[in-house]
């Protein structure tokens, strides 16, 4: 993994920016699904430069870092058309040859989500037959009001891409992406799932170089 792209995200008054993190973020997956060497396997993955911000714990940036081809193939801007006004894809660049840290994003799965979903997508039909409100909507507030109980960690909210015509509209509902870091010291070959992250069903962890 030699080079890298940057995309920057451009929030506003309409638009902040953990919707923009949900809304592109959801893209790249997507992208990245379309174009994946395996099952649930990317040949690019992903980083977060600035991971831990003080103003907002994702940062404002998002790195794809892969072969040259395989960026310049992926065409991210294709797939991140509809927010040009919110977002600034710098060109494709090579990794600096002094990088001397390695990160690990690994998505976290927090004990008991599941069933604090279930409680909280029953909460929001109760409210939808009760009051009459948009059942998205609603869990999505839920949702945001909730998740700070069980974790402190970053979380992108976003939609299941689940094929499966047997899943129902209200069993792809929004999720909390939990992303956890981890710095090393050397880097570490492995492979990567379809959000770009170190894959948990892999005994090796798999970093990217860790650079501003």
């Amino acid at each position: 993994m030699k080079y890298y792209l940057d995309i920057t995200l451009l929030p506003d008054a309409e638009a902040n920016l953990g919707f923009l993190w949900q809304k592109v973020y959801q893209q790249i997956h997507i992208a990245l699904a379309e174009n994946k060497i395996a099952d649930n396997r990317s040949a690019i993955s992903l980083s977060i430069p600035k991971y831990g911000d003080k103003s907002f714990p994702l940062g404002n940036q998002i790195r794809l870092i892969a072969t040259e081809a395989q960026l310049t193939k992926l065409d991210i801007t294709k797939w991140l058309n509809r927010f040009t006004d919110y977002v600034h894809i710098k060109s494709v660049k090579a990794v600096p040859d002094t990088v001397s840290q390695f990160a690990c994003f690994k998505r976290k799965h927090v004990k008991g989500v599941k069933r604090l979903e279930q409680n909280l997508e029953s909460k929001a039909r109760h409210q939808v037959t009760k009051f009459g409100v948009d059942y998205d909507e609603c869990l999505k507030t839920l949702k945001q009001r909730h998740c700070k109980d069980y974790s402190t960690l970053p979380f992108i909210s976003l939609q299941s891409l689940s094929s499966d015509k047997n899943v129902t509209p209200l069993e792809q509902a929004k999720f909390p992406l939990f992303i956890t870091m981890e710095i090393h010291k050397t880097a570490a070959e492995g492979e990567f799932n379809c959000y770009g992250l170190s894959s948990l069903d892999l005994a090796k962890t798999a970093t990217v170089p860790w650079f501003e």
